[in-house]
């Protein structure tokens, strides 16, 4: 029987783990045969920054940072299957997979390597958050919509319900926004994520709380800064909308 291939992110891991191996080889061979007079470290030092060597250079720290980050993602990719509810559906609507395939995202956070201008690496939480506007008839017939902080649904309530098809999600009068259509029950909630700005004359806001950035849900407009709005064609709703968030800001 075959071996299963290791994922690229163990290869990466392993052949960065190997680095500082060929760093003290090269070290050593020009130690001995070129710089006889020089000292092991400042041998090191020239072999990371780039002598003999092609490539991208990589200073220790940024191989330490870089490290970290794939050894989180690497845990997060061992325990996801135990924490995700849409793991292992058997998903056939849009609408289901869209939310299947932020899930992860919205109930963990996610932790990746951000470049700066200076081309070093460092480890920074890119948090992705994600709003759903849903506009359907609930149980009474009633037409009702309103806007879903999914990252704080995930966290209070078993969307295994939802994923297996024996509820459907709708907005609820402790969401973000709820409007019932036929009583004119109109509420706003702030949640954990996000700030809501009712009395905005050009129509409903909400602020981010970790980088305050503005969400816009005007359809007419653009959603602001780092935020992307995306319709999702399905059969469970009358209208579903996903908005995503992604925030950068440092802690």
């Amino acid at each position: 029987m075959k071996k299963k291939a290791p994922c690229g992110i163990h290869l990466v891991l392993n052949g960065w783990c190997r680095l500082f191996a060929l760093v003290d080889a090269v070290a050593e061979a020009l130690g001995f045969n070129v710089l006889s007079q020089m000292d092991e470290s400042l041998a090191r030092q020239l072999v990371e920054l780039g002598y003999r060597g092609t490539g991208e250079v990589v200073k220790r720290e940024d191989f330490e940072a870089r490290k970290a980050a794939i050894e989180i993602a690497m845990l997060a990719e061992r325990t996801q299957k135990k924490t995700l509810t849409s793991a292992g559906k058997d998903l056939q609507d849009n609408f289901l997979k869209a939310l299947a395939l932020r899930e992860e995202d919205n109930r963990n956070g996610k932790v990746s390597m951000i470049k700066t201008k200076a081309r070093t690496w460092s480890t920074m939480p890119q948090i992705k958050l994600t709003v759903i506007f849903i506009r359907d008839r609930n149980s009474h017939g009633q037409e009702v919509s309103g806007y879903i902080d999914y990252a704080h649904r995930l966290k209070i309530e078993d969307f295994e319900v939802y994923f297996s098809g024996k509820r459907r999600l709708l907005p609820k009068p402790t969401d973000m926004s709820f409007y019932n259509w036929d009583s004119h029950i109109a509420v706003c909630n702030s949640t954990p994520n996000y700030q809501v700005i009712a009395d905005n004359p050009e129509g409903l806001l909400f602020k981010y709380k970790r980088d305050r950035k503005i969400l816009n849900v005007d359809p007419k407009t653009l959603p602001g800064d780092n935020s992307t709005r995306t319709p999702i064609q399905t059969e469970l709703y009358i209208q579903a909308v996903i908005f995503d968030h992604i925030s950068r800001r440092k802690t």
